[in-house]
């Protein structure tokens, strides 16, 4: 169905109309979008907080985030901040699940893996 090429993964269509190409950095900025999505989650590692996208922009969100495409198969790494007093793993399993959903239904891919990384707790002072 698909194959890898040098810039992300190229999905060949059915009906032979030509081919979507969806970039790895695709793939880590909608992780990085649905991590933040989840309370709890206060930021990526590289600190893409909710602050900073909206001035930097939003590829400040596939920091943090590795994504290795095989196949139709996706592997993502993604490390965050999480927020002082929330369950680690409630939080991250949460974010697992909006990882995976949110991939699977924006590029048709099927996410095998999603692997969260608590890199550290931030503290409102």
């Amino acid at each position: 169905m698909g194959k890898e090429t040098n810039n992300g993964y190229t999905i060949q269509l059915a009906n032979e109309q030509g081919e979507i190409i969806i970039a790895d950095e695709v793939i880590a900025i909608i992780t990085g979008l649905a991590a933040m999505e989840v309370e709890g989650v206060a930021s990526m590692v590289g600190n893409a907080t909710r602050e900073l996208i909206s001035k930097l922009g939003i590829k400040s969100l596939s920091k943090g985030v590795t994504v290795e495409v095989v196949e139709d198969v996706v592997k993502v790494d993604a490390a965050v901040n999480l927020k002082y007093g929330y369950n680690i793993k409630e939080v991250s399993t949460k974010v697992q699940d909006k990882v995976k959903t949110a991939i699977e239904n924006m590029t048709g891919l099927t996410v095998a893996d999603v692997n969260v990384r608590v890199a550290g707790i931030e503290v409102n002072s």
